[in-house]
């Protein structure tokens, strides 16, 4: 093996061809749990293994890519939803740091605006949020209403997802209208119980990777931490994997912020909003779950405060007027597959953090216990 010592001399830009071709990969193809998850990609690149450890090594040193990690399908493992928060804005910016530093179940943190005043655009502040099993989303709400400021919530839980997946270097260049011939997924968020050996295995396996544990058997050092053999471990992991708990291996660019050389990766990001009559969710969502655009889509309910809209998903892109031009393509094809749209907005993404959600209800009980959240959040 090379020595795998980042340098200077290693290219760290995803414009780099060979970056390009890893992360067209990296980012999102890796599905499920895989025992040596960095010879696949290789071998979905034809890179070699040494190249995309010492290239992946070098961008996540760079803080080009955010994080490595094993992903779950967390909606399976703790109640999950996206809160749109109503906060005056003189502590907006307070209740953004709050979610970001303090609530360790908050992922991703986002003030978002709309081009004009529509119905919800006063809620500025969104969050994803899980609490885990055992404990009440409400009260935690409620609880982070009152450290925040927050006069006013909505919780969104996913009813159904249609596309989960990141992709950014892949979607670079993508033509409007560009969908694929079969409907989106149609996946449940049902619950799905775990032993306490599951969660040491997951508990393990979720943390993202340091450069130094990005190496050919990277769950040999993580097989320790859980108490477990690596054979062990690895039968544990695929077997969650079968489950439906396990979600993608993933190599997380920094979309947000621009690279140390002023390289991003995309400048906008879009949340849509439609709404479609009562009982045609799972169509419009299969429909809208064919564009390549997409990173993700749901079926939400927004309720009064965002006009009744029930199907939202998410684009990224380096230029408004061509993510307008990707939205307009969805609009067209709903119109061609004969679903109605009742309503539609964009709510576009400003200044924004995005961490993983933890989702153990251990963790939970001691972070509820050290803030004083009363009888630990439980939702009895």
């Amino acid at each position: 093996m090379t020595d795998l010592t980042v340098t200077a001399m290693v290219p760290g830009e995803v414009s780099d061809p060979v970056n390009a071709q890893i992360l067209a990969v990296s980012e999102d193809r890796i599905a499920g749990f895989v025992a040596e998850p960095f010879a696949a990609i290789a071998a979905a690149t034809g890179i070699s293994e040494d190249v995309v450890i010492e290239r992946l090594r070098a961008m996540l040193a760079a803080g080009v890519i955010r994080r490595i990690r094993q992903t779950l399908m967390a909606t399976n493992l703790a109640p999950g939803a996206l809160v749109a928060w109503r906060v005056p804005a003189d502590k907006l910016d307070s209740a953004f740091r709050y979610m970001v530093e303090e609530d360790p179940f908050s992922g991703h943190v986002v003030i978002r605006s709309t081009d004009a005043e529509t119905p919800g655009s006063i809620y500025r502040l969104w969050t994803t949020l899980k609490v885990p099993q055992g404990f009440s989303m409400e009260r935690h709400c409620e609880f982070l209403a009152k450290k925040v400021g927050a006069d006013a919530f909505r919780v969104m839980p996913a009813k159904r997802l249609y596309t989960l997946g990141v992709g950014h270097v892949r979607r670079r260049g993508m033509e409007p209208g560009s969908r694929s011939e079969e409907p989106g997924r149609v996946l449940d968020t049902n619950i799905v119980e775990l032993s306490p050996l599951e969660w040491r295995v997951l508990t393990a396996l979720k943390r993202e990777l340091a450069v130094d544990e990005i190496v050919p058997d990277p769950w040999r050092i993580r097989a320790a931490e859980a108490g477990v053999s690596r054979d062990e471990f690895v039968r544990v992991a695929s077997l969650l994997s079968e489950r439906g708990v396990i979600g993608r291996f993933s190599t997380f660019l920094e979309h947000v912020k621009p690279s140390a050389t002023g390289e991003r990766v995309t400048r906008y990001n879009a949340l849509f909003h439609w709404r479609v009559p009562t009982g045609r969710e799972i169509e419009a969502g299969k429909e809208i779950g064919r564009h390549h655009i997409l990173t993700h889509a749901y079926w939400r309910e927004g309720g009064p405060e965002f006009a009744e809209v029930n199907i939202m998903a998410v684009a990224h892109g380096t230029d408004k007027s061509l993510v307008l031009q990707h939205k307009a393509a969805i609009d067209r094809h709903l119109q061609q597959a004969n679903i109605p749209v009742l309503y539609t907005n964009v709510f576009w993404g400003g200044r924004s953090e995005i961490k993983p959600s933890e989702i153990s209800p251990v963790e939970y009980a001691r972070w509820a216990e050290r803030v004083g959240l009363s009888d630990g959040g439980s939702a009895a």
